[in-house]
């Protein structure tokens, strides 16, 4: 443990926000050198957006073609100055450590070393036997598809498993490891008008704004909570003067489903709201056009046989150390939805936290930052050394 903390406040304390790419490559820099002396050789592979930092892949070939997968991220959604402004940094307090990164997820990295050490102590002839690919994405915070076609490209003849190095679920007296997760389509919609003078033509004009709100009322119908589809409109903008029957209304948002069959209806359902609107001008009936695209698609993860079998190694493994495992479908995205179609994929292998995404502490207490809990590091440690003990049948 003393360690692996001292890992982990070396990469809390470089900011490694999405779009920092100097700090991004720092702390692949820093994560290579953690790993160099288990035998890792390092690879940097260029973001498509030449923006983000590069990826990391660290190999060590064993004695077989055989491969496991083991997946983190550089990248945090913490700007500099949002860091600053907050005071949000390393901070030690009780049983936790606040921190950018903390859970989500350079806390990860440290236990796929914690996990790595310890096969190299207690089990050597294990971690020889096959070969240990780990994938460390520079823009999972944004996530940029190019990383899991770069991961894919790598997993060789014989791949074995992905494991992602997620936080884990919160389960009284146990831990929750994922095994679906759902898909994300990102949307917008486009509403052209026509402007004219609010006082002098207001009956020439066809309100975008008017019909955008007609038209957000269709999309919010789309959610349906007994298929688990959810849409959610994010941003809206539109008009200009408050003089101007406005021309033109833009709204952005998302829609997710954990089944690929239901994920189809809503993309579907949100595509078939273009065409001319119901809005109309007064003055010649001119309507509303109204435009969707659905972009930046991540495919959704389901319940499959692959992940289930792999589950049940690390559920076998809770039992051998009276550790209580269960698996979750859970509504965020990981690079798991990239994998989980090409080998068996476990998410969750991460610590204990809590607190995601968020910088702010409050005096009263309702507001508190991004945690992990350390006493969940060694636990989880010997859950993950037993549970690839068996799926390595060693």
């Amino acid at each position: 443990m003393p360690s692996a903390l001292e890992h982990l406040r070396a990469m809390v304390e470089i900011n490694s926000w999405t779009e920092n790419r100097a700090g991004v490559l720092r702390v692949g820099e820093l994560t290579e050198s953690v790993f160099a002396p288990l035998g890792f050789q390092a690879e940097r592979v260029p973001s498509t957006n030449p923006g983000y930092g590069d990826h990391l892949f660290l190999t060590r070939p064993g004695n077989s073609k055989a491969r496991v997968l083991m997946v983190s991220h550089l990248d945090t959604v913490f700007s500099p100055e949002e860091e600053e402004r907050n005071a949000f940094r390393w901070l030690p307090e009780g049983d936790r450590i606040y921190g950018p990164g903390t859970h989500d997820i350079k806390g990860g990295t440290v236990l796929m070393w914690m996990l790595l050490q310890t096969l190299q102590l207690q089990n050597p002839a294990l971690l020889d036997s096959v070969t240990w690919v780990l994938a460390l994405n520079a823009s999972e915070e944004v996530l940029a598809p190019d990383f899991g076609t770069q991961c894919r490209q790598r997993l060789g003849d014989q791949p074995i498993a992905a494991l992602v190095f997620e936080a884990e679920g919160r389960l009284p007296g146990g831990r929750k490891l994922v095994t679906a997760r759902k898909g994300r389509g990102l949307f917008r919609i486009e509403v052209e008008g026509r402007a004219a003078h609010a006082g002098v033509k207001h009956g020439h004009g066809a309100n975008a704004i008017l019909q955008l709100a007609e038209t957000l009322r269709s999309v919010e119908s789309i959610t349906d909570y007994s298929r688990d589809l959810t849409v959610n409109t994010g941003r809206i903008s539109g008009g200009t003067g408050l003089n101007r029957v406005p021309d033109r209304a833009v709204a952005e948002g998302e829609f997710r489903a954990f089944k690929p069959e239901v994920y189809a209806v809503g993309r579907d359902r949100l595509l078939a709201l273009a065409g001319p609107g119901s809005v109309r001008s007064a003055f010649d009936g001119l309507a509303c056009q109204v435009r969707v695209e659905v972009g930046n698609e991540s495919a959704p993860w389901p319940k499959n046989p692959g992940s289930e079998s792999l589950f049940e190694c690390w559920r076998a493994a809770g039992e051998q150390v009276g550790q209580r495992i269960e698996s979750e479908s859970r509504g965020g995205l990981s690079d798991g939805n990239f994998l989980w179609d090409a080998l068996p994929t476990v998410d969750g292998l991460g610590p204990s936290g809590d607190n995601d995404h968020c910088s702010e502490r409050s005096a009263d207490g309702s507001k508190l930052p991004e945690y992990v809990e350390p006493a969940s590091f060694v636990p989880k440690t010997v859950l993950n050394a037993l549970a690839v003990q068996r799926l390595l049948g060693k």
